[in-house]
């Protein structure tokens, strides 16, 4: 290729990066970069914030790469999984959990986020009462391979959520 030819492929891809570098210093994008499950199961609180979810920036998927690898493979070697991967267990979970909650009585009358990260369930979202979070926390214990729930919902739709915004 011709050195005229390079100099505007070398400029476009620098532009690119710097694009990139600035977009990330001023607001930096986020993605789920481990596709994580995240879903929502249910919209009936619609004031209630959405969570942020598992997505992050490129300098934070760089800090979790290391833990999480770390996390993943803890559970197997302490004879918890059968899978070398704590995360390789999240894709299957993540239908039967969702089944699990759609069960629920009521449940359509919260607003309900899930986010699930090496067998643990993260609910996050608004529900009219503290006895759907709670038979929403056993429905999502009750999954088998589900390791841990994390209950981060709150009661109406007034206050601070207990979990991350997103847009924040």
């Amino acid at each position: 290729m011709r050195a005229a030819a390079l100099t505007p492929v070398l400029l476009l891809a620098a532009q690119t990066a710097m694009a990139q570098q600035a977009q990330e210093a001023t607001g930096a994008p986020k993605q789920n970069w481990f596709d994580d499950p995240f879903f929502q199961v249910s919209s009936g609180l619609a004031a209630c914030a959405k969570p942020e979810g598992p997505f992050y920036t490129s300098d934070e998927r760089r800090s979790q790469t290391h833990s999480r690898l770390e996390r993943g493979t803890s559970c197997w070697l302490a004879g918890k999984c059968t899978d070398s991967n704590a995360y390789r267990y999240d894709k299957p979970l993540a239908p039967k959990v969702r089944a699990a909650l759609m069960a629920v009585p009521g449940v359509r009358n919260g607003s309900v986020w899930v986010v699930i990260q090496r067998r643990w369930v993260y609910l996050q979202g608004c529900v009219p009462t503290p006895a759907l979070a709670a038979r929403l926390e056993r429905a999502a214990r009750a999954v088998p391979d589900v390791e841990t729930v994390v209950p981060d919902l709150m009661t109406g739709t007034r206050g601070k959520p207990p979990y991350p915004v997103a847009g924040r």
